[in-house]
């Protein structure tokens, strides 16, 4: 069988980890985002969503461009 590329994300942080939760600002590590406005492309996993879920309020998520 050949094997399926992963479906990406692109996510960017909108809004400020200043006055969040340490736990929100370490999602934000663990997804890549170091600064506001910072875009990254992520694998689509259910770890991955989870993490989005718990941050939703301070990122904004779309589909990835396919190159």
């Amino acid at each position: 069988m050949p094997e399926r590329k992963a479906a990406t994300l692109q996510v960017k942080q909108v809004r400020s980890e200043i006055g969040h939760a340490e736990t929100y600002r370490r999602t934000l590590r663990a997804l890549g985002l170091r600064h506001h406005q910072q875009t990254v492309e992520v694998s689509d996993t259910p770890s991955i969503r989870g993490m989005l879920f718990k941050v939703r309020h301070l990122v904004q998520v779309t589909p990835a461009e396919k190159r």
